[in-house]
């Protein structure tokens, strides 16, 4: 505990892919880290999934799980539920599924042929390029380019064969006019690889904020671990952050860093900002626009079951394959369709009408848990071995979408949201799209009402260049604060077409390099 008691160059708050590869850049630039974690560390060797299932907080947290349920106002209706967030070292990546797809120009920047709906980005997409090289190199990305793209990926790997399934899935897609590709995948695939996709991954496979971020970190020499440690506040002092203030073991330890990253995630680092009010910032940090915690931002994930035929359906999973072709049409900004690596069986569809179940009117009556067994059964037998893909359309910020405190629980994850009629309007042409797109297959939408994908939360501290309207300015340093940064998917304007997390890795290298600087050591560019 002595070592704790020093002042740290750099102190990162949360150990997901922000605050895990943040930190691994740091630390490799000759900076001493400490990485604060709300949850433990867990065992190297387990292969666990997120389970909605399991209800007790200490047990949940003991697995990594954020161990209480989200409290959410969804269209005017209050409703709780499991959220896939992780609470350990690695934080949520350490269960995804290792996607990381580039976004697109037309994501970031404002051009006229195709107009940005914000204006753009305050940080272009040739910026970000070098860095999105480096994330892919460091996350050991594999895959192969999109054939719709002209955008060169130095650093993409050849990925593995795909299996007999998959080959003959993108045969029938690209026959049907599509330009299906094998999608980026942060795995290494070493001996005796699993590909833990969804699950905690026990070897050094699956590149994560764990194995890509803080592991390397730690073995620099110069960073350090302090688990089981919520962070209750940030303390300042007039423009500077002077201490962390943190829960462990029982005690509040204040901690202290010549300069803080905020990387607790889309709904934790606000909540950390509210919670710091004090007598010069008595709405919270950064606050004073009142921008903290707004333009909250999701995807929405449209699934659709496909049955491709006995020849395709009986060679396994399809896991491998997704398609841009969609992505953006006309004046539309839609998204990216890619395989979920899961056939519909029984106990998925018993699970997923449990959590509609959750989210519906009819979450009061438990008893009826029981009842979804009997849809679930006919539905399997009528989907047989379907293959499910998910489209992701890109939310937009709006500041009435926003992450809240609560007062009674600052660890509560609460927020408020509402489907706005423009987005509604695209997810009507998205769905009539991906209809079109498979053709040739039958096929069948997994749900009538609009899913959020709470595992893509983003824009919970914008950055910007109006300090009006942002929480961050370009370098993702918060307004009026000189030593205090944000490397998580708060950071985003907006949502993009594709999963955040290549993006977010990307930034974070960005804007660790940034404060590098600001240490004075010896400037590093991508390599």
């Amino acid at each position: 505990m002595t070592e704790l008691n020093k002042q740290w160059d750099v102190i990162v708050i949360g150990t997901g892919i922000g605050g895990g590869t943040a930190g691994r850049a740091l630390a490799e630039k000759g900076l001493s880290v400490l990485f604060v974690e709300h949850g433990p560390t867990g065992y190297r060797s387990e292969q666990t999934a997120l389970n909605p299932d399991i209800f007790d907080p200490v047990a949940r947290r003991v697995r990594g799980f954020w161990p209480s349920p989200m409290q959410a106002r969804i269209n005017g209706r209050d409703s709780s539920f499991f959220g896939p967030i992780g609470c350990g070292i690695g934080g949520s990546s350490v269960f995804y599924a290792a996607t990381l797809e580039r976004p697109e120009p037309h994501d970031l920047d404002d051009s006229p042929d195709r107009p940005h709906p914000t204006g753009g980005w305050p940080v272009s997409y040739a910026t970000l390029g070098p860095w999105f090289d480096k994330a892919e190199r460091l996350y050991q990305i594999n895959g192969e380019p999109d054939p719709l793209s002209d955008i060169a990926t130095p650093e993409l790997k050849t990925p593995p064969p795909l299996e007999t399934a998959d080959m003959a899935m993108k045969a029938k897609l690209a026959a049907h006019g599509l330009h299906p590709y094998q999608l980026h995948a942060a795995v290494a695939h070493v001996a005796g690889c699993k590909s833990c996709l969804g699950f905690k991954c026990p070897k050094t496979c699956k590149m994560d904020g764990r194995s890509a971020g803080v592991e390397p970190a730690l073995e620099t020499g110069r960073a350090f671990v302090l688990d089981n440690a919520p962070v209750r506040r940030i303390i300042t002092e007039e423009t500077r952050v002077s201490g962390v203030e943190v829960d462990h073991d029982g005690e509040t330890l204040r901690l202290s860093a010549d300069t803080v990253i905020l990387a607790a995630g889309a709904f934790g680092s606000p909540r950390i900002l509210l919670a710091s009010a004090d007598e010069t910032h008595p709405d919270g940090l950064a606050n004073d626009n009142g921008m903290v915690g707004r333009h909250l931002m999701f995807h929405l994930n449209e699934m659709i079951a496909v049955w491709p035929g006995k020849t395709i359906g009986d060679q396994g999973v399809t896991k491998s394959l997704g398609f841009r072709d969609l992505y953006h049409m006309g004046t539309d900004r839609l998204g990216m369709v890619q395989a979920m690596g899961i056939d519909i069986s029984y106990g998925e569809i018993v699970h997923y009408l449990n959590q509609l179940l959750e989210r519906s009117v009819l979450r009061k009556f438990g008893f009826l848990r029981q009842f979804t067994r009997i849809p679930a059964l006919i539905a399997s037998k009528l989907f047989g071995k379907a293959k499910v893909f998910v489209g992701l359309m890109e939310d937009m910020p709006y500041p009435e979408n926003r992450v809240l405190l609560d007062p009674d629980d600052p660890d509560a994850i609460r927020f408020e949201y509402t489907f706005a009629p423009e987005l509604l309007a695209r997810r009507r042409r998205f769905r009539r799209a991906i209809r079109r797109a498979f053709r040739g297959n039958r096929r069948m939408f997994l749900g009538m009402q609009p899913e959020l994908n709470f595992g893509h939360p983003c824009g919970t501290l914008r950055m910007g260049t109006d300090p009006a309207t942002s929480v961050l300015n370009a370098d993702c340093r918060a307004h009026g604060l000189v030593n205090l940064y944000v490397t998580d998917a708060s950071v985003f304007p907006t949502a993009m077409g594709v999963n955040p997390s290549l993006t977010i890795a990307a930034n974070a290298l960005r804007v660790a390099d940034h404060i590098a600087r600001q240490h004075e050591r010896t400037p590093h560019e991508p390599e």
